[in-house]
């Protein structure tokens, strides 16, 4: 990695011990220009690796807890009749930030989830048959807890696709974990320095996105994509954004490493992030106690690189 982004990670770990990897993933994501899930049991960290992030990047960052009664409008917006003026004005809502901090996404009524359909394909908000654009950068981090928490529903298919990977923070080491109780009184965002802008965050996913990929790396990833849909344990494989989704994430990785081109580890190393939340097995490969990362790891090794 070079020095801003060794840098960014160091100040995230001042109030985030031991993640390095998750934090190296999903500032890899954002350099991709993707969006992220956080998928893990409360109290891990999900929500200030978020906002530790933002606060190391300068970025706008919104939270919204989500909850039941959260509408749409609160999200997107809405329009309303200021009788001053005669006219109807837009009033922004949550979304309008550079990082916006979906906290237990799926908490709140799939109406309110699908709001952020057209925001994170679209980087826009449609209200009143009025299209509104975000600012740029945008990105959305997403925190759940695992299915089957109280008051928590699956996330439809069309939401889960559109984040680019989906991480699980887990328990902390022993050793982070001993560090975490001693500096239980000493979480405060104010220590996470500033370490590059929102412009130099623009350059660096120009940076990414025009990062050299040779014609092997494209027929390795649509190989191991149509080896998802053969696979007769698999009830959805990945579709052609999954497909696109691993190839960018392959690129900030190996941006990331200091590399001029994608190889094949840098494809390896985030495939489980990019394509669990978006393979569905069926019941025979549940039957047999299987998992989507056993299924995953099984087809990457049937497939080789070109």
């Amino acid at each position: 990695m070079n020095n801003e982004q060794e840098q960014i990670v160091a100040e995230v770990n001042k109030i985030v011990k031991g993640k390095d990897g998750v934090i190296r993933k999903t500032l890899a994501a954002i350099f991709a220009g993707g969006h992220v899930l956080l998928e893990d049991i409360p109290g891990v960290g999900k929500t200030t690796l978020a906002m530790a992030l933002g606060k190391a990047m300068e970025l706008s960052c919104k939270r919204m807890q989500f909850t039941p009664d959260v509408l749409p409008s609160d999200i997107v917006g809405f329009t309303m009749y200021n009788s001053a003026t005669g006219e109807f004005e837009y009033r922004k809502g949550a979304v309008f930030c550079n990082l916006f901090l979906a906290d237990e996404l799926n908490r709140t009524s799939p109406k309110t989830q699908s709001a952020l359909l057209e925001v994170m394909e679209e980087s826009k908000v449609t209200v009143d048959g009025v299209s509104h654009s975000l600012p740029v950068p945008f990105t959305v981090i997403a925190t759940e807890n695992p299915f089957g928490s109280s008051g928590t529903q699956l996330l439809p298919e069309s939401q889960l696709d559109r984040f680019m990977i989906c991480l699980s923070m887990g328990y902390p080491s022993h050793a982070a974990a001993i560090d975490i109780l001693k500096g239980s009184l000493d979480q405060d965002l104010g220590r996470v320095r500033s370490v590059i802008t929102a412009e130099r965050l623009m350059e660096l996913r120009s940076q990414t996105e025009h990062l050299y990929v040779d014609d092997n790396i494209h027929e390795y990833i649509i190989n191991l994509t149509e080896e998802t849909r053969r696979e007769p344990h698999i009830a959805l494989g990945v579709s052609p954004r999954g497909s696109i989704a691993l190839l960018k994430m392959a690129k900030a990785m190996a941006m990331m490493r200091g590399g001029d081109y994608v190889i094949p580890e840098d494809v390896l190393g985030v495939i489980d992030d990019v394509w669990k939340h978006r393979i569905k097995l069926n019941a025979r490969a549940r039957a047999e106690g299987m998992d989507v990362s056993d299924m995953i790891l099984r087809i990457t090794e049937r497939i080789h690189a070109v």
